[in-house]
């Protein structure tokens, strides 16, 4: 089944494939979310213009994990076991993501999970994957322009912090129609393309499957948006992602290719922080960034479009990096 064709030819064939699956399942989710009145709860302090997405169904980041699961378990997984752990970091971050959805809807002030417990989780999940990374899986690390180096001990560490990192990135980003999916999209495909060229065919069909299926998400994600990816997808998305850049080893490049998940878990981190120590002042007019460059008078497409213009450019820097 698609066997006879080259390794990218395959994972491109499959990438479709997700696609095709991804918006055949995405109507009658979306159906389904309506059904169960999960709409988005919009944040009262947020941008005026936000209030009318209220009710909008959320957690369709389902459409993504789903879609994976099913493509992967069909055309990546056969003689691939180790494609299992960005697999089943996807899976664990989206259930993980799903209750706090679901707790923003029905739970106490629906505010969601708690952040302590719900980064105890994250840490759970991240320390798991981090040590299959280092004691059975025992990928090299690259260091651009030097080669292969070897931080020891220290890299299962670096590995978690990197993980969970990435996922709450993510999810800060998840704030504008597109936004989340744009990026995300571009630096899984930037990763595909590394993968490929250190010949691992089973990343590359793993990170064109997600591609594939977050263009299917899109699909009913572009402004304006019939359905919002939530904690679901952006929690899923930001850890698998770190897991297939340590797959690479070029894990030293996950802050070039997600230039813009850093940009905006940054600005949060230090609009919070400024305030705190000013006692009220604030640096962005509001965070995450996004959000700032909104009230700056851009518009919800145009934020989302430059933002995914600097995602494609940070992620052919990324390459031309791993090709150092």
């Amino acid at each position: 089944m698609l066997f006879f064709l080259t390794p990218m030819a395959y994972s491109l064939v499959t990438g479709t494939i997700a696609f095709l699956v991804g918006v055949l399942i995405g109507r009658p989710t979306i159906a389904f979310l309506k059904a169960q009145k999960i709409g988005k709860q919009i944040r009262i302090e947020g941008p005026a213009t936000h209030m009318v997405k209220t009710g909008t169904p959320t957690m369709g980041g389902m459409i993504i994990v789903f879609t994976v699961l099913i493509v992967t378990a069909i055309f990546n997984l056969p003689g691939r076991l180790s494609i299992l752990l960005p697999a089943g970091t996807m899976v664990s971050c989206g259930v993980l993501g799903a209750v706090d959805d679901w707790w923003n809807l029905v739970g106490d002030r629906r505010r969601g999970l708690r952040a302590r417990f719900k980064l105890g989780w994250q840490l759970a999940i991240a320390t798991i994957a981090a040590l299959v990374l280092y004691y059975l899986l025992r990928y090299p690390s690259y260091l651009p322009f030097y080669g292969r180096f070897d931080i020891g001990l220290w890299y299962v560490p670096v590995a978690i912090f990197a993980i969970v990192g990435a996922s709450n990135a993510v999810n800060l980003t998840d704030g504008l129609d597109g936004l989340a999916g744009y990026t995300a999209g571009t630096a899984f495909a930037a990763y595909g393309v590394i993968a490929y060229l250190q010949h691992q065919p089973y990343v590359v069909t793993f990170c064109f499957t997600i591609v594939g299926a977050i263009l299917a998400f899109l699909w009913y994600n572009a402004y304006p948006a019939q359905v919002f990816m939530g904690d679901t997808g952006s929690l899923a998305l930001g850890a698998s992602l770190a897991v297939v850049a340590f797959m690479t080893g070029q894990w030293l490049l996950l802050p070039v290719v997600g230039i813009v998940f850093v940009a905006e878990a940054l600005s949060d981190i230090v609009q919070v922080t400024y305030y705190k120590v000013t006692g009220g002042k604030r640096i962005l007019k509001m965070a995450p960034l996004h959000h700032h460059f909104e009230l700056l008078g851009w518009s919800e497409v145009q934020v989302s479009q430059r933002f995914w213009l600097v995602g494609i450019l940070a992620a052919m820097l990324g390459i031309a990096l791993a090709l150092s």
